[in-house]
């Protein structure tokens, strides 16, 4: 058995990485994708390698030479790699292919092991790696049946997005016997040069053999192994994720800060959003008025603080619409004078927005965070600030005030000159639900310094239309901010949303309560676990203390690494300086909290 490497490709989408060396030298946390690659083959006692160069291959050669001189590595040029495809590279290959059993692969991939291990202990003679379609892979597709025989080979031009379901990606690699190479592959890699050209790809001689010939050619899908085709510098930063050492891993993710889909079998337990809505009819209304909406443009300010008044049934005039709530946080954060009282820990996007000197930290010295409004009175009461916080139910902590208990505060501030801040994102999964909610008109107007403000991502279950409101009846406030903001900080797609919204409301009541069944029985299933303490929430997420067995970071980084699954360490998180150990743990679905609960059963 032999391998032939293509490697002759310029790498134009990759830019100034590929500048002045082929894509085969690019370095993945710090390795070259050729030097990973030679690793990986010289493990399988091949008779040798035959490596394919064009662009910078006089650079490659030397790079080879140098670093594996023992080594039987052989090399074919092709001299015209700025006019022709791998097609042609392949075929300057031949006399080399057709000399032994052959694993054929191209340069720019990233994989581990067991991806040559699936192809070189496969009892099929002649096998194409293939791996179920996913949102990021791009080029040659296949259909396979049930006994793996591959149905036909789908190049771009015939790829449906509606047939994604039956579609697998080629890795580029591939097993081959000699007598498949010389008996079939060769012949028809002739042939189809003769009549298309050399600017073609190999695989398209493949999709032939298997539309006119018998193919002995078996998909063999590498179900549950990690790969990368890198093509561009986004393939590269997800590459140099998938193949981080574990703690790298981990951090690189974190630091992405969502995206999350770009990242094969992720199951995602950070981010808070409403596991029950939108429901299917409102992703279909969406999805049928997707044309439109992409070729068009949004409203402006005025139509869309219309909508979401109407959304909320508040008055226009009171709402300022943002592109989430983050937009919203940094503008009004910019327009309040003096300090602000904030409890901790909390959701950071409001203190990072001001210096540390202008935020006066309340921190319940309890270990499940909890704290009242006689509390926060207690302590603000003497203590200057112009500004009071509070996110209700609270983050991370889940700690809720209900409505009778948010009045009184609010008049407390009233009489002491203090703007009160309610950031309410997760009142609706809170028992009683929108009943403690303060988005009223007659609330807002008796209380006019009052802020409300409300993140649609997180109950409603959109984040990716990027949506929030802000509300008070403090007109000079809400004049500056829809000033602050753009014109069109909102696309079509948050502003369609807002427009039909009222049409599924009684889904969403639904699906509110729906979640808070799930949170009751998801409580449970955490609290069996040993080494896991559960603060009580009124929010979409469980803050759990890890009283034994690992540290927060160690049991984040466990179920990462062993199981694909990522949950919130709040060991760095300011306002958990006791020593204690937390994590935060969204709730999901009934499917999704199983795997959870197994995963933290088995550690």
């Amino acid at each position: 058995m032999q391998a032939i490497i293509l490697a002759a490709g310029m790498g134009r989408r990759l830019g100034e990485f590929t500048a002045d060396n082929t894509k085969c030298m690019l370095k993945v946390n710090g390795e070259r994708l050729i030097d990973r690659m030679l690793g990986q083959l010289h493990r399988l006692d091949l008779s040798r390698i035959v490596v394919v160069v064009g662009y910078e291959g006089a650079k490659l050669r030397e790079y080879i030479a140098q670093r594996y001189p023992s080594r039987r590595i052989e090399f074919v040029e092709n001299p015209v790699y700025d006019k022709t495809n791998n097609i042609y590279s392949l075929w300057l290959a031949r006399e080399h292919m057709a000399a032994d059993d052959t694993l054929l692969l191209e340069s720019d991939l990233i994989f581990e092991d067991g991806v040559l291990d699936a192809a070189m202990w496969s009892e099929q003679p002649n096998v194409a790696l293939v791996s179920k379609y996913e949102t990021w892979m791009d080029g040659t597709m296949v259909r396979i049946d049930d006994d793996d025989n591959i149905v036909n080979f789908i190049p771009k031009k015939a790829f449906k997005y509606s047939d994604t379901d039956f579609y697998y990606k080629t890795v580029n690699i591939y097993k081959f016997t000699r007598e498949f190479i010389t008996d079939h592959y060769l012949p028809f890699l002739e042939a189809y040069i003769k009549v298309l050209g050399e600017n073609e790809y190999y695989e398209q001689v493949l999709r032939v053999i298997t539309l006119i010939d018998k193919c002995d050619i078996k998909a063999l899908p590498i179900t549950g192994l990690h790969w990368y085709e890198i093509d561009d510098v986004q393939d590269l930063r997800i590459a140099e994720t998938i193949f981080a050492a574990p703690e790298a891993q981990l951090e690189k993710i974190q630091r992405s800060f969502g995206g999350y889909w770009r990242y094969s079998g992720l199951l995602d337990f950070c981010y808070l959003v409403n596991p029950y809505f939108p429901r299917k009819r409102m992703v279909d209304e969406m999805k049928a008025n997707f044309e439109t909406l992409l070729r068009e443009y949004p409203s402006g300010m005025g139509v869309n603080s219309l909508l979401a008044g109407k959304y909320f049934g508040i008055r226009q005039e009171y709402v300022c619409v943002g592109n989430g709530a983050a937009e919203l946080i940094k503008s009004l954060m910019g327009r309040i004078e003096g300090r602000i009282g904030i409890v901790y820990p909390t959701f950071e996007e409001y203190p990072n927005r001001l210096p540390a000197d202008r935020v006066a930290k309340f921190r319940p010295s309890n270990p499940d965070f909890s704290y009242t409004v006689d509390d926060l009175i207690a302590f603000f009461d003497r203590t200057d600030i112009g500004s009071l916080l509070l996110v209700n139910p609270d983050n991370p902590s889940g700690n809720f005030i209900p409505r009778p208990d948010l009045e009184r505060l609010v008049a407390w501030c009233e009489g002491r000159g203090i703007r009160p801040i309610v950031d309410e994102s997760f009142v609706d999964f809170a028992q009683g639900g929108v009943d403690h909610s303060l988005l009223h008109d007659d609330f807002l107007a008796a209380h006019p310094a009052l802020c409300v403000m409300k993140s649609i991502s997180k109950s409603y279950g959109v984040p990716g239309l990027r949506l929030g409101v802000l509300a008070s009846a403090d007109r000079e406030l809400i004049a500056y901010m829809k000033g602050d903001v753009a014109i069109w900080n909102i696309n079509s797609f948050a502003e369609f949303y807002m427009q039909i919204y009222n049409k599924y409301e009684k889904d969403y009541a639904r699906a509110c309560d729906l979640f808070r069944a799930e949170r009751r029985t998801f409580r449970e299933e955490l609290g069996a676990i040993p080494y896991l303490r559960v603060v009580p929430s009124q929010a979409n997420y469980f803050l759990c203390e890890v009283t034994g067995r690992f540290t927060s970071y160690d049991l984040t980084l466990r179920l990462l690494t062993d199981f694909r699954i990522l949950i919130k360490d709040c060991s760095h998180k300011k306002g958990f300086e006791n020593g204690r150990q937390y994590v935060r743990i969204a709730v999901r679905d009934r499917e999704d909290n199983q795997r959870l609960v197994r995963a933290l059963k088995t550690l």
